[in-house]
């Protein structure tokens, strides 16, 4: 281990204030609530198999889908961690149909923050013992501290996202987060029970070689995607590509930033604006893609400008290596212009 690697993540926090445009006490509790929680749900997913929490619950999310028990505890925890500390005047998850008030506490309601989060992204995958991870976001509200959280603090294009990170429970448990100046990964040690910065300023290459794309889909898929699909798979230059699809979005972009690739989850015709949420998914991975030298889009337009409607909106999403994601942007274009 590096000298560097010594670092806490609660030390890095502290050294760092000073490059966070809003830098108070208040924030960095916040992030702590995150770190405590992702511990917590590490744990429960470390033990899913022997403590009979792996499965579905039996019931259905806001999205139609089949809730696995792990999502339920999980957005459970997260939910506890962030209300109890007083830290968030709101919460909206992808587990629950509305947002949440945070009422208790004398002084929760004076907080400047909301956050959204994804609890645990890929959750089927705990099943067959595959990573999973947790997504989140932050955002200052835009009403006035002291007044009820409403819609509106949740509504915000991702360029005005304060922080956004995810947690990869993998083979290793990584938290990695940016606050608008780069982004950095932290590894925890299971038998101190404290994350250590491991990955300092994280970049995407400009280029890579991975592709990452649901290719059971691909009758599905816009003519501009089957275009870049075959691009991909072409023998010229650098290519072929290389085909990694985890079914995990934190996963499969954790492995892209690393390695250098992108990941595609576009409009098909069952799905046309997509499966992934604008909220909770994509603008926290487009702050981070950017941030670290990437690029985000929509096939078409920037992520972090769209201007969200609703709290489950959904978007296609092409995200990773700037000069992958360009090129996947030319052929949807020269699709929609033949």
């Amino acid at each position: 281990m590096s000298e560097q690697s010594f670092q806490t993540l609660g030390e890095f926090i502290i050294d760092k204030q000073d490059d966070f445009q809003y830098s108070t006490g208040e924030f960095s509790r916040l992030l702590s609530a995150i770190r405590l929680a992702s511990k917590v749900v590490n744990r429960e997913v470390n033990k899913a198999g022997i403590a009979n929490i792996i499965g579905k619950v039996g019931g259905d999310n806001i999205q139609g889908e089949e809730q696995q028990k792990l999502d339920v505890l999980a957005n459970e925890i997260f939910i506890e961690a962030l209300s109890q500390r007083e830290v968030v005047c709101g919460i909206a998850s992808e587990e629950t149909d509305d947002f949440i008030e945070i009422k208790a506490g004398s002084n929760a309601h004076l907080s400047k923050y909301v956050v959204l989060i994804d609890p645990l992204d890929g959750s089927s995958n705990i099943d067959v013992n595959v990573s999973v991870g947790t997504i989140f976001s932050i955002y200052r509200r835009v009403t006035e501290p002291g007044t009820p959280v409403t819609l509106e603090d949740f509504l915000q294009k991702g360029v005005n996202q304060a922080a956004a990170g995810y947690v990869v429970y993998g083979s290793s448990t990584m938290i990695v987060y940016t606050t608008g100046n780069g982004v950095n990964g932290f590894t925890l040690d299971p038998s101190l029970g404290t994350y250590y910065l491991s990955h300092p300023r994280m970049q995407f290459s400009e280029t890579g070689k991975i592709y990452s794309i649901n290719e059971g889909n691909y009758i599905k898929f816009p003519q501009g995607v089957k275009d870049y699909i075959k691009y991909c798979q072409q023998e010229e230059d650098d290519r072929p590509y290389t085909s990694r699809y985890i079914g995990s979005l934190v996963s499969d972009f954790h492995r892209n930033m690393i390695k250098g690739g992108i990941y595609i989850y576009p409009s098909t015709s069952q799905s046309p604006n997509g499966k992934l949420r604008l909220l909770y998914e994509c603008n926290p991975m487009a702050f981070l893609a950017e941030q670290a030298g990437g690029k985000c889009s929509d096939g078409f337009n920037r992520i972090l400008e769209i201007q969200p409607t609703e709290l489950h909106q959904r978007v296609p999403f092409f995200c990773g290596s700037s000069k992958m994601v360009e090129k996947a942007e030319e052929f949807m274009q020269n699709a929609k212009d033949a």
